[in-house]
């Protein structure tokens, strides 16, 4: 039981799993968890810069969803 709560607290550093998750449930990793997938990676300059910029959107995008989303269900909830 140990070895399987290791494994589902680690799950958000494999970008696979990510995608996967990101097709079957629609959901978005977290940008904590995108920056480290970059960091993890050997990446040269010029990938790592063109991630960087798209990560900066991302992140963006992301607050603002999240902002929407929350907005939306106070409205519910209330």
């Amino acid at each position: 039981m140990r070895g399987s709560a290791t494994i589902t607290a680690m799950y958000h550093y494999d970008p696979n799993t990510a995608l996967e998750e990101l097709t079957e449930d629609a959901t978005l990793p977290n940008p904590v968890h995108v920056r480290d997938m970059i960091l993890r990676k050997r990446l040269g300059p010029d990938k790592s810069l063109e991630l960087n910029r798209q990560f900066v959107e991302y992140q963006k995008l992301f607050g603002e969803a999240q902002k929407a989303g929350k907005q939306i269900l106070k409205q519910l909830a209330g």
